[in-house]
């Protein structure tokens, strides 16, 4: 099947006519009565009801027009469409957008990308990869969604990779719903490694899952793989000394012991307490970007609550403590030999 972008340059492009919004007011009026009520069917019916009786090459819609019709289309159900796949119209749909020279925007894109990408994901990926290139267009976090969604469902890893890889090449980091499907596609390919890394990126990007991004991670840890997946011996002391030195409890070297996992959903209580093993919760580890970021803001609460000098001289003598105990920590090493050294944690 030709793609859109194929189907329009197969036909030469005439320009708008000046001040033209479109060949009636009624289909206007039908498109936005049809985008409030969600009825791609209806609103499909009216711009072919207008093609017909003007002709396609006279039947010139605005922009926001054509983003209408491609916007229902994105969203629509397919049993609305049983001659022809919600696809099908927006791939004619956009031909006729670009035909008619309305300019298309992201928006117009992504709703594209989001209406084929069920039935073609490649086009669907191509579509939004060369948005800039073909329209001088920024894609968006929206843009990508549909794509990856996609190949989730079709169980594509490769290609969900590339989609993050041309995700992270346009300054644009993958959120929840992103790294749910990159985990859960990784999960279903048995790739344990990347499995690993999206759970960092996730543990990273969100500080409470949904439903979703838990039955994912769920599905994980009762695999197969996840029993088999880890290193039969490790270095203790270097687990602990990853898990200082990153922060948060996590040493990030990788799957450490095989066997398979308990899972389980249970309630922390008000104080503190694990319904599932009884333990109480002794404190939250986070690592030294969120320590940072905690003092900062202890900081700036002190300064608003406190007069300024006052504060920036308490800090200005911390300062020289800590380089009056750092002397004092080298001096005494130089004659006495090594000793505990004063840590800035």
């Amino acid at each position: 099947m030709a793609t859109a972008a194929a189907a329009a340059a197969a036909t030469p492009r005439r320009r708008r006519g000046k001040g033209g919004k479109g060949p009636n007011s009624d289909l206007s009026r039908t498109l936005t009565d049809c985008t409030r009520r969600g009825d791609a069917a209806a609103a499909m019916a009216a711009f072919d009801a207008a093609a017909a009786a003007s002709g396609p090459a006279d039947l010139l819609l605005a922009a926001h027009q054509y983003n209408q019709l491609l916007h229902l289309l994105a969203s629509a159900d397919h049993a609305s469409f049983p001659a022809a796949p919600p696809a099908a119209a927006a791939r004619r749909v956009f031909a006729h957008m670009l035909d008619a020279g309305a300019p298309p925007s992201e928006a117009t894109i992504t709703s594209l990308a989001r209406a084929v990408a069920p039935s073609d994901p490649d086009e669907a990926f191509q579509l939004v990869a060369t948005m800039h290139s073909t329209y001088g267009l920024a894609p968006r976090l929206r843009s990508y969604s549909p794509v990856l969604s996609a190949f989730r469902h079709a169980g594509n890893s490769t290609k969900a990779y590339a989609v993050e890889a041309h995700m992270i090449s346009s300054a644009i980091s993958p959120e929840e719903p992103e790294l749910a499907a990159l985990l859960e596609v990784s999960a279903k390919a048995g790739d344990t490694d990347k499995v690993y890394e999206y759970m960092h990126k996730l543990r990273r990007a969100v500080g409470c899952v949904t439903n979703d991004t838990a039955e994912a991670l769920e599905g994980w840890f009762r695999s197969e793989e996840a029993a088999m997946a880890g290193k039969a011996e490790w270095d203790a002391h270097q687990v602990k000394d990853a898990v200082v030195a990153n922060g948060g409890g996590c040493h990030q070297l990788g799957w450490l012991h095989t066997g398979p996992w308990t899972v389980q959903r249970v309630k922390v209580g008000m104080g503190g307490d694990c319904g599932g093993c009884g333990c109480r919760l002794a404190s939250v580890d986070i690592d030294m970007e969120e320590t940072h970021t905690f003092a900062d803001s202890v900081s700036g609460l002190a300064l608003e609550r406190e007069t300024k000098a006052n504060f920036s001289q308490f800090q200005s003598s911390l300062k020289t403590w800590w380089l009056v105990a750092m002397s004092a920590q080298l001096l005494l090493a130089q004659v006495t030999g090594p000793k505990p050294v004063i840590r800035d944690n």
